[in-house]
């Protein structure tokens, strides 16, 4: 009797969904990398900066106090939260039904988002959300502490990086374009003081992961990084590939 043959792009039923996490400071070009390669690949995503933002925004939305660890950690329980990639890279961000994917990343949503995010409690609550999305065929995990806290078995971990005058240059452009009123020396310093938070918190503070790939995007496109990001996959994974159905959206 024959035995059918698993997809080659699948994991075994013995073996761990595989992940490829995205970590880097913020405009080094990880989450529209990590569209491209999830849309590639066929693989689901995870904009873990997203439910962070999303959580800063419905703390606004209810009146929460970012100092309401309890409060916060209720919110983060219970929101409602949907990720539906989209054609060219893109990807639509729900929380409770509604679309806030222009709402969450305004710069003072932001400014929220990252005091959010150094709470002990309140990465805990998420974290249970993150790996929710760990489903076949595959993740392409997008944050800062991907590889080093929450897929720490990831196949492959990337940390992009570039110099903070490129990322503020790059936020800038994607702020400009999407009408917003910005200054760029202002948002440079906003840039650099984020970094100092991201990587002097206490809990799960930026930085590459042991085993990590670091790669500097400053003078790369966001086609050659992808490109350098596939290559490198296949040589750990030569079975990644994109089967006949991409990722559909998925609730958390």
């Amino acid at each position: 009797m024959s035995r059918k043959t698993p997809h080659p792009s699948r994991p075994t039923p013995h073996e761990p969904v595989p992940v490829l996490t995205l970590d880097g400071p913020s405009g080094s070009g990880k989450g529209t990398v990590g569209l491209r390669l999830a849309s590639r690949l066929g693989w689901h995503f995870l904009d873990s900066g997203a439910l962070y933002r999303l959580l800063a925004l419905r703390a606004a939305q209810s009146g929460t106090s970012i100092k309401d660890t309890a409060g916060l950690s209720r919110l983060a329980e219970t929101m409602d939260i949907a990720f539906e990639p989209q054609p060219e890279a893109s990807l639509r961000i729900l929380l409770d039904g509604q679309e806030v994917g222009e709402a969450i990343r305004t710069e003072d949503n932001g400014r929220r988002a990252s005091l959010v995010a150094a709470l002990p409690e309140v990465r805990r609550a998420l974290l249970k959300k993150q790996h929710s999305l760990r489903q076949p065929p595959g993740l392409v995990a997008d944050g800062r502490d991907m590889g080093t806290i929450v897929f720490p078995d990831a196949i492959l971990k990337i940390y992009l990086t570039a110099s903070t005058e490129i990322r503020a240059e790059r936020r800038y452009k994607q702020l400009m374009e999407k009408g917003f009123d910005v200054n760029l020396r202002r948002l440079l310093d906003e840039i650099r003081e984020r970094d100092a938070r991201d990587t002097e918190r206490g809990v799960s503070p930026l930085k590459p992961a042991r085993d990590a790939w670091i790669l500097d995007t400053s003078t790369l496109s966001i086609s050659e990084v992808a490109d350098r990001i596939y290559g490198r996959l296949q040589q750990k994974w030569p079975q990644a590939g994109r089967p006949k159905k991409g990722p559909d959206k998925r609730e958390v």
